[in-house]
């Protein structure tokens, strides 16, 4: 998929330290009560499309049964051992086809890779193919056409390591959009590693897609699901802060 980034790749030892799993215990509660709204209490059955490394995925597997589904075969490694009760595939959020129906679908941040329109209503095609009729579709962006900034600088919050020798990172990701016209935005994200008392420093570019409120809503309603949007607390920096939620109510529709 075009412009994931090294993160996903060569770069994947790093996600457990600059997004580890303690860091999405809250935004999970949110996640988890949003499926009781829609759903009701029990323990349904989940699809995570674009799972990553897990992180989410592990602070809801006490509450729900869960399948995983990434492209990173390096993601899905981690996932793996962080969630070793939870079934995993390598696929593409809009083309995959499991051949299995479950209560609801999660599409956390990943969902940002999706880069035109066209991807979206792949992506929320898949999700329909996968769904109950009754069944939760719950979509996470990390941005909106109305929280971007041109040129605005991330500074992630990782807190040093409990004792000297362990890998230490610091991260800051400069968000620029270098042709309005279309519907991509960049990443230039800058890892400082140090590591064994040496210093380097890597780089990262990754290419996402942007898309107003407005848009998100349409496409998910053609696609069939009736949709509202639910708070996230998000980082402080006006990323993550919209939850899409989407019932489907007529399968065969």
């Amino acid at each position: 998929m075009e412009g994931t980034g090294r993160l996903y790749s060569d770069l994947t030892y790093l996600w457990p330290v600059v997004s580890p799993p303690e860091d999405y215990q809250e935004e999970a509660r949110h996640w988890r009560d949003a499926i009781y709204a829609g759903l009701g209490q029990g323990r349904h059955r989940i699809l995570e499309l674009g799972a990553g490394g897990g992180h989410n995925l592990s602070h809801l597997t006490d509450h729900f049964d869960a399948v995983a589904v990434d492209l990173s075969p390096h993601m899905l490694a981690h996932s793996r051992r962080l969630n070793p009760q939870v079934e995993h595939h390598q696929g593409d959020m809009r083309t995959v086809r499991l051949g299995q129906t479950f209560d609801a679908v999660l599409i956390h941040d990943a969902v940002s890779y999706m880069l035109t329109e066209e991807d979206l209503r792949a992506t929320f095609a898949t999700a329909r193919a996968h769904l109950r009729t009754g069944g939760l579709l719950l979509v996470a962006p990390d941005l909106v056409a109305e929280t971007f900034r041109e040129g605005m600088t991330l500074h992630w919050d990782i807190p040093p390591p409990s004792r000297p020798g362990v890998l230490e990172v610091s991260v800051e990701e400069r968000l620029t959009d270098p042709d309005p016209s279309d519907t991509k935005i960049e990443s230039l994200i800058t890892y400082t590693i140090t590591e064994n008392g040496h210093r380097r420093v890597e780089t990262d570019l990754h290419v996402t897609g942007l898309f107003s409120l407005a848009t998100w809503l349409a496409l998910m309603e053609d696609a069939g699901f009736q949709t509202e949007i639910l708070p996230l607390p998000g980082d402080g920096d006006g990323c993550g802060v919209h939850l899409f939620s989407g019932l489907l109510t007529d399968r065969d529709s």
